[in-house]
């Protein structure tokens, strides 16, 4: 972050928390992130309701145009502000700015969280989010507070409500995306036309996550902490988020767990359950780990495309690549009986 930068976005907060000024005393790009950017901020605020010391994240576009289903930062906003509303462990969302002129990039403030989400800690680390079994069951009672939204909602009518059920939504877009693409991916289609066969009955539309998995949500040495990145929301399936969450994909190889490497299915299960007052169809959660594996593929793919293509050189967008044919052998697995 440059001086400039900076200055300017002083100004902004400073305008923003109704404060007479605003000073950033620390500025730190934080690691992962392939869509988005990340910038830890302490900022200390002279004036107004946030007065005094702020421990805050400035999250914003990444240098390339992202992957194609991405929300921008606007949209991320407004599902922040609704998942916090209905209650769900998430960073306060505080400020929103659309003038590049401050940043150079859209951008959004949102209260830090402390702990880490590097999946590949949590999962082998037990001291990291504290008791199991608990974490598992919260992590299911969060995603049902998830879930309890549901269209219409006038604060997230950019949200598209499909037009077809769910998973013949997911079918049609990946079949489009992959007709479109240069380089043929044949696994990929018959996993489409396995998803096609075997769709399930629609259910209610709700508000999901869709990318709800151990590496988005954040722990410390007690529990959770957070439930991050919202960029792929959208009205669906609930069975779509819970397939997500337990595929073997999302593991990080601790298969044992099915529960995103950290904990028991059932587990998972029953905090989702008590919070939502309704039953999990255990039957279809299979159908939507096949799904997860699909779109995760096909993300896979189009970030891989914007390192090969140049647009933004990456190691960490390269290595993505190499995991499609893991996905597409795991899809193969999982409906060869079929």
């Amino acid at each position: 972050m440059h001086e400039g930068q900076r200055a300017a976005l002083e100004r902004f907060i400073a305008q923003a928390a109704g404060a007479r000024a605003a000073a950033i005393t620390q500025a730190q790009l934080l690691s992962g992130g392939a869509i988005q950017e990340n910038w830890r901020l302490d900022i200390h605020i002279d004036g107004g309701a946030h007065d005094g010391p702020l421990a805050a994240v400035l999250r914003c576009d990444s240098a390339s145009a992202g992957v194609a289903t991405s929300h921008g930062r606007a949209q991320e906003f407004a599902l922040l502000k609704a998942a916090h509303v209905a209650g769900v462990t998430v960073p306060e969302p505080l400020w929103l700015c659309q003038d590049r002129a401050v940043f150079g990039r859209p951008f959004f403030v949102m209260r830090r969280v402390e702990g880490t989400a590097a999946a590949h800690r949590i999962v082998k680390d037990p001291a990291l989010g504290g008791d199991r079994v608990r974490l598992a069951e919260q992590l299911g009672r969060e995603l049902a507070r998830i879930h309890s939204i549901r269209p219409p909602r006038p604060d997230l009518a950019f949200l598209p409500v499909p037009e077809l059920p769910p998973a013949a939504w997911l079918i049609d877009r990946a079949r489009r995306w992959l007709d479109g693409h240069e380089l043929p991916h044949p696994v990929m289609e018959w996993g489409l036309r396995w998803l096609e066969r075997h769709a399930p009955a629609p259910g209610e539309l709700n508000l999901c996550h869709r990318d709800y998995r151990s590496g988005n949500y954040m722990v410390d040495g007690q529990g959770l902490t957070g439930i991050l990145d919202w960029e792929f929301a959208g009205w669906s399936d609930p069975l779509e988020d819970i397939g997500w969450f337990c595929a073997k994909c999302w593991r990080f190889g601790r298969n044992e767990r099915e529960a995103g490497g950290i904990g028991a299915r059932e587990d998972f299960y029953r905090g989702y359950e008590a919070e939502s007052g309704r039953a999990i169809a255990r039957e279809q959660v299979r159908y939507w780990e096949v799904m997860a594996h699909m779109n995760w593929a096909l993300i896979s793919i189009q970030q891989a495309q914007r390192h090969v293509s140049g647009e933004e050189s990456s190691l960490l967008l390269a290595l993505t690549a190499h995991i499609t044919p893991e996905l597409e052998w795991e899809i193969l697995s999982m409906t060869e009986e079929d």
